[in-house]
């Protein structure tokens, strides 16, 4: 049964407190329509306070119908929500337009948690979410982090976000909604292979499933999960490590360190100076380490968003530049 399953993710990875005030993203599509029903349903035994967040980002000429198909179902449920319009496409001309989208949804999802204090927020990815995740980054290029896909539960620039819906398949989510005579809204462009994820979904693992191994949705969540756990354990011991380095790194003390604590201690203090770790690739770091070793004193790599690193006689010092 689906609620169980959701219920024993929730205890497994812990992503709930008694009495918190969950905020939860919906967009109108099957996922967030289904965890909404599914939270609400625990929200006595977990004693939750629910909230509803919906962003048109504008993309399609009907997007405006989503927005009211949400706001009539928060009616229903007699559920607060919180919905705004933002032109997405207007934004893109500053940068590709799935991490545009991306972080115009992030940002009033922070802002709304802000406004009404809320302890989480919860979005409704799923088991194959998870294995598309993990296969674009393999076929992108990744390491332990990226390999972890999808967490169940993360921090980002200070907010909590959970994923109930992370080990249940997307046919169990579908199979739901219609046992409930639930009508979610659908996004057409799903089934379109413009974007990279979509093709992933539409083409290669089915080509997978078929031609190399039936379970591989299976094998991909299961190598995710191995190395979630293998991440955090050498996240926590780097947080200690950087916790006597801070953003001055001693590179004497730096190179004493192990080369896979030395790269995730240089990702943990980009993300402390940036607040995360988005846009940073690994050609990024072997720059840093290039730094390290073999620049002289005063030499400067610039990351992303506005970060720079300056290579002085004893220390690496992280800063944003003046803009």
């Amino acid at each position: 049964m689906i609620l169980d399953k959701v219920k024993n993710t929730i205890r497994k990875f812990k992503l709930v407190n008694k009495g918190d005030k969950v905020l939860i993203g919906v967009s109108g599509g099957p996922d967030s329509v289904a965890l909404l029903y599914l939270l609400r349903a625990l929200a006595k035994e977990f004693k939750l306070k629910l909230h509803i967040a919906h962003l048109d980002h504008m993309l399609r000429k009907d997007s405006y119908k989503d927005k009211e198909f949400v706001e009539r179902l928060a009616h229903r449920l007699k559920i607060a929500v919180t919905t705004t319009r933002i032109n997405v496409k207007e934004l893109t001309k500053r940068g590709s337009g799935e991490e545009v989208a991306r972080n115009a949804r992030m940002g009033f999802l922070f802002r709304v948690a802000k406004e009404i204090k809320a302890d989480k927020i919860a979005l409704g990815h799923n088991f194959d979410d998870q294995a598309e995740t993990v296969l674009m980054r393999i076929l992108r290029g990744t390491g332990l982090y990226g390999l972890a896909g999808i967490l169940p539960k993360r921090k980002i620039s200070g907010y909590k976000i959970i994923r109930p819906l992370i080990e249940t398949r997307r046919l169990d989510i579908e199979n739901y909604l219609k046992r409930k005579k639930i009508r979610p809204r659908i996004d057409a462009s799903n089934l379109e292979d413009v974007y990279f994820r979509n093709k992933i979904r539409n083409r290669l693992i089915p080509l997978l499933e078929k031609e190399y191994n039936k379970n591989i949705k299976s094998v991909l969540n299961n190598m995710a999960e191995s190395a979630g756990y293998d991440y955090d354990y050498l996240i926590r011991i780097a947080k200690r490590v950087l916790k006597r380095l801070s953003t001055k790194i001693n590179l004497d003390k730096f190179l004493r360190l192990y080369p896979a604590m030395q790269r995730l201690v240089l990702r943990l203090t980009i993300a402390k100076v940036k607040g995360d770790t988005r846009r940073l690739t690994f050609q990024h770091i072997r720059e840093l380490e290039d730094l390290i070793l073999n620049r002289p004193v005063n030499s400067v790599v610039d990351l992303p968003k506005g970060i720079s690193v300056i290579k002085k006689q004893k220390y690496l010092v992280f800063f944003c530049r003046k803009r």
